[in-house]
């Protein structure tokens, strides 16, 4: 199963009003684990960079002046893309961003379904706790320190171990193979717990191991603890 985590940064909150994607991110899952294969785009949005927008992820109009048009990388976009699941945190954010600009290009827009809302993920999970991307991280132990900006990319890589939790933690797979048969020397056949170097100590009292024993003299000639 494959799976696309992504991000984009933008202009800011509107497309309808002249906002503009000015960065896409994405991380290739396969199975639940990274591929190692990314995609990663800025993008000239032909406008100027509002001062909020740059505090939050530090692109600004000069160093985005020489980049290429959402024009120029959409294809290539949507042929990475493909139809994959497009795991994204608050996705109706970035899927609206995405069509818009598909939209005015006349390109297909991506289904609204083939999103996964992390963002939605977690407050089911987690109802009335914080469920941004930070918060998320603190829950799960998830060095997000690199993070004193948001970028498209890195943002994708957090979420992508923020998913994984979310849906469980990475399972190991078994030995199973892409196309999701199990091999002869499968770790589910395999696999065996080993002893422990020492044995654990034991973590009952003297009185109560005492009071036990003067219960199961009350039990009769065979109880069962009595048994070799």
């Amino acid at each position: 199963m494959r799976e696309i985590v992504l991000d984009t940064e933008t202009t800011g909150f509107h497309p309808e009003t002249g906002d503009r994607i000015v960065e896409i991110g994405a991380v290739e899952l396969f199975n639940h684990v990274a591929t190692g294969s990314t995609y990663h785009q800025y993008i000239n949005p032909k406008r100027d960079m509002p001062e909020d927008a740059f505090k939050v992820h530090g692109l600004s109009t000069d160093f985005l002046r020489q980049k290429p048009v959402f024009a120029d990388i959409a294809q290539a976009f949507l042929d990475y893309v493909g139809d994959a699941k497009l795991v994204i945190h608050n996705a109706s954010f970035d899927m609206k961003f995405l069509n818009a600009e598909l939209g005015w290009l006349k390109l297909p827009l991506l289904p609204w379904e083939q999103a996964i809302d992390t963002l939605a993920i977690a407050r089911k999970r987690f109802p009335g706790s914080p469920a941004s991307l930070d918060a998320l991280c603190r829950r799960f132990g998830i060095d997000n320190s690199s993070r004193t900006l948001h970028g498209a990319l890195l943002d994708s890589e957090i979420l992508a171990e923020v998913y994984l939790e979310l849906i469980g933690g990475r399972q190991p797979d078994f030995g199973l193979s892409a196309n999701g048969s199990v091999g002869e020397t499968s770790s589910a056949d395999t696999w065996r717990a080993f002893a422990r170097p020492s044995p654990l100590p034991g973590r009952i009292t003297d009185a109560e191991k005492q009071a036990h024993d003067s219960f199961v003299e009350t039990l009769g000639d065979d109880p069962v603890w009595k048994r070799a």
